[in-house]
């Protein structure tokens, strides 16, 4: 099941990434969304896109703070949940790579 999660989240960003992939974002679209673009300076900003892209994956499908923080214990000390986080950034990593022609000069 968190296989499958983490496989639709990721055709989903993938989908996405043309849409998102700015070169030049206006500023409302800046004021108004938390991902005005995918374009990143270096791959270690990538990285850290990828990650809050994750974060607010998980935060946006589970609305309830108190309950997002209550099953946090379970899915922390779970290897396979561990090793499904990472297949997700690396999903995302692989759109903000694309997006910014993997940092090629």
């Amino acid at each position: 099941m968190r296989h499958a999660l983490a496989t639709i989240l990721s055709v989903i960003m993938l989908a996405a990434a043309p849409a998102l992939a700015q070169d030049a974002p206006s500023a409302e679209a800046t004021a108004d969304s938390w991902l005005p673009s995918l374009m990143t300076d270096t791959p270690q900003a990538g990285f850290e896109l990828a990650l809050s892209m994750a974060r607010k994956a998980v935060t946006s499908t589970q609305t309830d703070t108190a309950i997002l923080h209550a099953l946090r214990p379970s899915y922390s000390h779970d290897p396979q949940s561990l090793i499904d986080v990472s297949g997700v950034v690396a999903a995302y990593f692989a759109t903000v790579a694309a997006a910014n022609d993997y940092w090629r000069d």
